[in-house]
Order: C-alpha cells, then structure tokens, then sequence
C-alpha cells in the first residue's frame, strides 16, 4: 500500500489525526485477517453518506433554483450512487491506498466499484471529522460536484437499469433479467455478483453488497456493452 502522504497530497488535506484517514482505507477483510487493527471503514462509511448527501443536496438547491423536488433528488442520487463515486475514485487512485485482505485483493478488491464507493464515502467521514463541513465542502466540490452540469444535461440521472430496460425493450423487444451467480461473506458483509442477461446472452457483470447495488453495477456495464455494439 502506498504513504498516506502521497494519498493526503492527492486529496489536497493535510490530516490533523492520519489514524482518521488510516481507517477510512481499511476494509472489513483487513481486520479479519490482522488481529492487531480492531476497526474498519463501515461507521465512516456512514457518516461520509450523510455528509455527501447534505453537501450535494445545498449545492444543487443552489444550483437550479427552478428546478423542482423530484428532478433535485433524481440528480443527487446519479451524483453519489455507487458508479459516479467509484469512478472519482478511481480518478484519484484511492485504489492503490486500501487496505484489503490479500483474498480480497487477489480477486481484484481494489477495481471493485462498491468497495471503491464505500471508501470514498469513509474517506469524506474522516474529513469531515478531522477538518470540518467547510474542509468537507471544498473537497466534494472539487472532486464531485464538477461532475453535475453533465449528468442535468446528458439526463444521467436515470439510472442504469431503468435506461437499459428502455434500450433492451426499444431494440430488442425485451427486457433484461438479471442473475445472481455468486453471493459469499457473512450475512453482515455479503457480496453479490449478478449477471445482466438479454435473450440468455450475458451482457454485463457487477459486484455489490447488496442484489440491488449488483444489479446496478451489471446494468452500467451491460450499458457500456450495448454501446460498443
């Protein structure tokens, strides 16, 4: 794993307690493995959700005065679902500085779009208590929030299974199943793999801990299937 000087650089933050940012890279794996670390990511996890949430909903009140309710949601949920935050993620390389178990990065942990997400939000958590909401604002704006003019425009927004149900139904005149193929872990940690299908022919794979986040992650990459067909 890379120095938590080299990650503070990319993240522009210099921590006031590194054990902070030391544990929003630590995976639940990690613990069960090294029985010297007793906390993981998930509490951060949930913090940094929240924080996101706030940080995103002010922006966008903000942003688009005249927009209603139900578009403002619609945009924040395609801003911080599990796709948007694993691909900023990757962006910055949070990658390289996880801490996962060797089992879980031999199965290539440190691609995985959920566990890329998950941390991403603990990594906002931890800034957040260590610097602050202001800290926590100017950091989400710059990595994040850049990212919204072309999900309003585009109408990104609409979400991955639900855009290739209409292309599926459009084209093809029917509509994907889906198919979990994998689910292993404790019930407290589980990881699904779920596979997209179009007339029996798979499309698209994606991981989540849950079915619902494995179906969303094997329809954006069913999408990206259909677009280079």
């Amino acid at each position: 794993m890379n120095s938590i000087k080299e990650l503070e650089n990319i993240i522009g933050i210099v921590f006031k307690k590194k054990r902070l940012l030391t544990l929003a890279l630590t995976h639940r794996s990690y613990v069960n493995e090294h029985k010297s670390v007793k906390n993981h990511n998930e509490r951060l996890e949930f913090l940094g959700d929240a924080v996101l949430e706030l940080i995103t909903s002010e922006y966008l009140f903000k942003r688009y005065s005249s927009r209603a309710e139900g578009d403002l949601t619609s945009f924040r949920a395609a801003l911080v679902r599990t796709d948007s935050l694993a691909q900023t993620a990757k962006e910055m390389g949070i990658g390289d500085y996880m801490r996962l178990s060797k089992g879980e990065e031999d199965t290539g942990g440190r691609e995985k779009n959920y566990l890329l997400a998950n941390t991403f939000e603990a990594i906002v958590g931890a800034i957040y208590l260590d610097q602050g909401y202001e800290i926590s604002t100017e950091f989400v704006y710059r990595f994040l929030v850049k990212k919204i003019d072309d999900i309003v425009k585009n109408r990104l927004d609409i979400d991955s299974k639900t855009r290739i149900q209409e292309i599926a139904q459009s084209k093809y005149k029917v509509t994907p199943s889906y198919e979990v193929t994998d689910a292993k872990g404790p019930d407290h940690d589980k990881e699904f793999t779920v596979v997209i299908k179009i007339n029996g022919k798979a499309i698209g794979q994606g991981c989540g801990g849950s079915k619902q986040r494995a179906e969303e992650d094997a329809a954006t990459q069913g999408l990206k299937y259909l677009e280079n067909t």
